[in-house]
């Protein structure tokens, strides 16, 4: 892929509040007015079949709070509360493995957070024991963890490969001190180039690195050093993420409105142009949205052959596999419903105590929902819509379908961000920086601007 030139103006036309898509329709919809009996049918439907699984475990504790977090956390210092933890997750995986089909094989298995490895080591094999128990999991599992360098050692590396762990997500965020003091997240690069060196001596065979830009301090020549540093290392993937400011949702963001030193809008945008300029300029390939990867890898790969897929924890080379989560807020899918745990401890430790699984919300996909799921989908990962694909897949005539949405695109295919055909929308390489506003065009439930609770686009 050719390295990419970032037309500020159109950045500035299309930035403007809009779902992730992570799941559509987005969780947003999710309802705690959902019937039990009717969730347990469609899942215990769904085990009639044999189709792969992939697995999301959450651990949510971190020993501090890093003030632009917007993940669903628990800050303790008490490392007891790993052994407690664990030992409500293997309650909820038991009673959910009473509705698993055991021919089912597990393809993909990530352990996100929070911090993963808050776990001690031998509770790193115990969780593995737990699972692969109860569970058929494959000799290639796609295993992914994410790791904080902060709060890891040599024995978690060793314990996440023993449990064939092989993709390590490195939260890095920024390198420069006076960001990292203002966002209360202490990381030396020493201590990062330590961690890297410990998980290619361990066995890891991909690794992905995490940056953050618009935090406070941040400048065009600061996050420069940082990605230049980022890419001695050279990761497979690289996510880089932009900072989503909602103290409604996450008071502790309010600390960073205090210290009055987030960067301008205007300067914002020059850092992501920096970003994809010169990460693209680096031969790495832009998936779409925060995602980067080298050409060989198999997100770049998967995209060229039209096979990417999108989940909760991004994108996915797993597509045809049913998402089945544990652990506190965590999201599980197939393919006629979404299902979300208690978002906080007390209540899903409640409900196991009660001998139930810990289910607060849940959402039922209508008919119309599925194509426009499949729509945003094809265009978020694979950078286009096949109308024969969609009209085979659910005995419709696609283009007559979304005749009306695919009108709406004038303004889009005029900026040179799609092209519209008979056989369907491609997205344009420039169009890949705003494929939320594409996808945003498909969607049916999507609120006025004025009253969007989301992060912006781009």
């Amino acid at each position: 892929m050719k390295s990419l030139s970032v037309n500020l103006d159109l950045i500035r036309k299309y930035n403007v509040a809009g779902p992730r898509y992570t799941s559509y329709p987005p969780a947003t919809r999710f309802t705690d007015q959902f019937r039990w009996p009717e969730l347990a049918e469609e899942i215990l439907e769904n085990n009639k079949t044999e189709r792969d699984l992939s697995l999301y475990f959450h651990i949510p504790f971190c020993r501090s709070l890093c003030w632009y977090c917007g993940c669903t956390t628990v800050i303790t210092q008490s490392h007891r509360k790993g052994a407690v933890y664990l030992r409500y997750l293997e309650a909820e995986l038991e009673r959910m493995c009473t509705m698993l089909n055991p021919k089912r094989q597990v393809v993909q298995w990530h352990l996100g957070g929070g911090t993963p490895t808050f776990l001690r080591p031998k509770e790193i094999h115990a969780l593995n024991k737990m699972v692969r128990a109860r569970l058929n999991v494959a000799p290639d599992v796609e295993a992914g963890v994410e790791i904080d360098p902060r709060a890891v050692t040599c024995e978690h590396l060793n314990a996440l490969r023993e449990a064939g762990f092989k993709r390590a997500s490195v939260g890095v965020q920024d390198f420069d001190p006076e960001v990292q003091k203002a966002v209360h997240r202490l990381q030396p690069r020493e201590l990062t180039e330590q961690v890297i060196d410990w998980i290619s001596q361990s066995g890891f065979t991909s690794l992905n690195i995490d940056l953050i830009y618009g935090l406070p301090y941040q400048t065009e020549a600061s996050f420069e050093r940082t990605l230049d540093a980022v890419l001695t290392f050279q990761p497979d993937r690289l996510a880089v993420f932009s900072y989503a400011h909602v103290p409604w949702i996450k008071p502790a963001q309010k600390i960073l409105e205090k210290q009055n030193a987030l960067p301008s809008p205007e300067t914002k945008l020059k850092l992501l142009k920096l970003v994809i300029e010169k990460l693209t300029g680096a031969g790495y390939v832009y998936i779409g949205m925060d995602h980067f990867a080298r050409p060989e890898d198999e997100l770049a790969v998967h995209q060229r052959n039209g096979t990417l897929q999108r989940n909760f924890q991004g994108y996915s080379t797993r597509g045809n596999a049913d998402i089945y989560s544990f652990g506190m807020s965590s999201i599980s899918k197939t393919e006629n419903a979404y299902w979300q745990n208690e978002k906080d401890l007390g209540g899903y430790y409640a409900a196991l105590d009660a001998a139930t699984i810990p289910i607060a919300k849940a959402y039922f996909l209508t008919g119309n929902d599925k194509i426009r799921r499949e729509a945003i989908m094809q265009l978020m990962c694979n950078l286009g819509l096949d109308y024969e694909s969609m009209s085979g897949k659910f005995g419709i005539d696609a283009a007559d379908y979304l005749s009306a949405e695919v009108e709406s695109l004038s303004d889009l295919e005029a900026d040179k961000l799609v092209r519209r055909g008979e056989a369907g929308v491609e997205v344009t390489e420039l169009g890949r920086l705003f494929i939320r506003n594409i996808a945003m065009r498909f969607d049916a439930y999507l609120p006025k601007e004025t009253e969007r609770r989301f992060s912006k686009t781009i």
